[in-house]
């Protein structure tokens, strides 16, 4: 049960590492190449984002059909569980939209990168008439 949340963790530390990159300056030539490159990987890696709903639809469904630990019927231990289980799932809700931002994130900077790549591109043609 505990293997989705592992390459989720895994997935959104590389998403950071990507963004921090990407984020970082650099040599235009460098920018580019590394840019093309996460745009090329970018399409195969948009499997996180119905792979996280997925979990986000999980975690609904666990939250709604737990069992409720209220009251003077529940010792210690099953309190403390069941306040386990809720900070789990608070943690991989956070998890789970951490992942989708970040995609968005990588996506825009590098749509804005093109752009910015095709506006130099005209200038230049301008300048040169």
């Amino acid at each position: 049960m505990g293997l989705q949340w592992m390459i989720l963790t895994y997935v959104v530390a590389a998403e950071a590492a990507i963004a921090f990159l990407l984020t970082m300056p650099s040599p235009k030539a460098l920018k580019s190449s590394f840019v093309s490159l996460i745009s090329l990987i970018l399409q195969p890696s948009m499997f996180i984002v119905p792979f996280a709903g997925f979990q986000l639809l999980d975690i609904y469904w666990k939250n709604e059909h737990r069992l409720m630990c209220s009251g003077e019927t529940c010792t210690a231990a099953e309190r403390d569980r069941y306040e386990k289980s809720i900070y789990k799932a608070q943690r991989n809700v956070i998890l789970c939209c951490a992942a989708c931002l970040l995609y968005w994130c990588i996506y825009r900077v590098c749509k804005y990168h093109k752009e910015i790549q095709s506006m130099e591109e005209v200038e230049k043609r301008y300048k040169e008439e």
